[in-house]
C-alpha cells in the first residue's frame, strides 16, 4: 500500500453515525475497501473488479442476500 495517506469515503445511506459501511479508499492503483467497525482490516482490489460488482449491484444482483 502507498505511504500517503488514504482519503477514505463511505456512502450517504450508511446512517447516522456512519457505523454501518463500507469505507473505500484510493492506494495507488487499487481500491481498498473497510468496514467503519473494523478498520484494521483492509482489503484491496481492483477497479475493474469493483466497477463489475457495482454494476452488478444496481442490477439488483444481490438484493437476495439483503433479506
Amino acid at each position: 500500500m502507498s505511504a500517503s495517506p488514504i482519503k477514505w469515503k463511505k456512502s450517504s445511506f450508511s446512517g447516522g453515525e456512519g457505523e454501518n459501511c463500507l469505507e473505500l479508499g484510493e492506494s495507488e492503483d487499487m481500491i481498498v475497501m473497510r468496514e467503519s467497525d473494523d478498520p484494521s482490516v483492509v482489503i484491496t482490489t481492483s477497479r475493474p473488479k469493483l466497477a463489475a460488482f457495482i454494476a452488478g449491484a444496481k442490477a439488483g444482483e444481490f438484493d437476495d442476500l439483503l433479506s
